[in-house]
């Protein structure tokens, strides 16, 4: 969902993160910044004639679009304009839970790492981080140094800080390839046990990887310095340049340690703050719909709009993740028109009302620090 993502995101979230999405490669300021700064020159390089163009173009396949899906849309609306306000009301508790459930994953590492802070201050920075993510141009990285600038006035070091972003956007990455995996496996009727240990594999190799980086960081310095290196002959700079800013950031890294407590709870945080979201997707489904629909073919065609809305940067993959819920719906044997009722439910929820909430936590912590 939700890539901070968003959704990383969810973001992965992100946002793959997050939620709903979303991970930077580099997560320093420096990097953040430099990321930030592309984007713009970027833009204007763009010949004035193109952005016109594209803009006629997506109008004129908006509106062959509503012409040919009108009878689908009016049956639609006409099912969303009673939905029924219990499971409305579930569909919005799920949807709350699942962006707790990221704040709270984010705690945890940074408690594995010795920073304590209140869950809603958490919770407020999984909100202003997601609502950045998916609302602005090249919202990842805004998005990014957000998280970076809160978790350095809980207390946390640089290196700790962005340990903690790049290890919440894999978290929710893997936990989204697991829900995935389990969701395939469970719709084909029988589990598929070597793809199941080939899964739990990978994991358990994960995990360890990350624990011997932050347990031993210095054995990372050869590959460290040689990339170092590379990058200072293309600046025209000493081979050594900035190699005692990254040992200092390697000197810091010590302190992250994934202890396998805080592991657990931060996997099982991940895994729940998609199953939530999907969960919301089915109370709308069945705010506006009687005709049932299995959980595995659920879980696909919400994994199938998530995996979609990371190949859009049109904000919130608007458009693109719709058409793939209701595509995966109706191949699920959704009704066209059920399908499209739920999905613009659910899209109220999960944008219209999270990015809200997000929006206002940012101005809040903006203005006043962490709330």
């Amino acid at each position: 969902m939700h890539g901070i993502g968003t959704t990383a995101y969810r973001d992965g979230h992100s946002n793959w993160n997050d939620r709903y999405a979303k991970v930077v490669p580099v997560n320093t300021p420096d990097a953040v910044s430099a990321a930030a700064a592309i984007d713009e020159p970027s833009a204007r390089s763009l010949p004035r004639w193109v952005r016109p163009l594209v803009v006629t173009a997506l109008l004129v396949l908006f509106g062959v679009e509503l012409v040919l899906g009108w009878p689908s849309l009016r049956a639609a609306f006409a099912e969303l304009r009673a939905p029924r306000p219990g499971w409305f009301a579930l569909a919005l508790v799920a949807e709350l839970a699942a962006m707790s459930c990221y704040g709270r994953m984010q705690r945890r590492l940074l408690r594995s790492a010795g920073v304590t802070a209140p869950i809603h201050k958490h919770i407020a920075l999984a909100y202003a981080a997601h609502s950045l993510s998916v609302t602005l141009p090249g919202g990842p990285a805004f998005s990014t140094h957000f998280n970076y600038q809160q978790m350095r006035r809980f207390g946390a070091t640089p290196a700790v800080a962005s340990w903690c972003i790049a290890l919440s956007g894999l978290l929710s990455a893997a936990a989204l390839a697991v829900v995935t995996t389990v969701s395939a496996f469970a719709s084909s009727g029988t589990p598929q046990w070597r793809g199941l240990v080939t899964l739990a594999l990978a994991i358990a190799l994960l995990t360890v990887g990350i624990r011997r980086i932050t347990r031993h960081p210095e054995k990372a310095e050869p590959a460290t310095r040689a990339a170092l290196a590379k990058v200072n002959r293309l600046r025209h700079r000493p081979d050594d340049e900035g190699l005692d800013r990254v040992r200092g950031f390697v000197g810091q890294l010590r302190a992250a340690r994934l202890e396998p407590g805080h592991a657990v709870a931060a996997g099982v945080y991940a895994v729940l703050n998609w199953v939530l979201d999907a969960g919301c997707l089915w109370l709308c489904f069945r705010a506006v719909s009687d005709t049932g629909i299995g959980g595995a073919q659920l879980l696909l065609a919400f994994c199938a709009g998530m995996a979609a809305g990371t190949l859009t940067i049109v904000p919130g993959g608007l458009g693109l993740i719709d058409s793939a819920l209701i595509l995966g719906l109706v191949a699920g044997g959704v009704a066209t028109s059920a399908a499209i009722a739920a999905v613009v439910l659910y899209r109220i929820i999960s944008f219209g009302f999270i990015i809200g909430a997000g929006w206002i936590a940012w101005l809040i912590m903006r203005r006043h620090g962490p709330v």
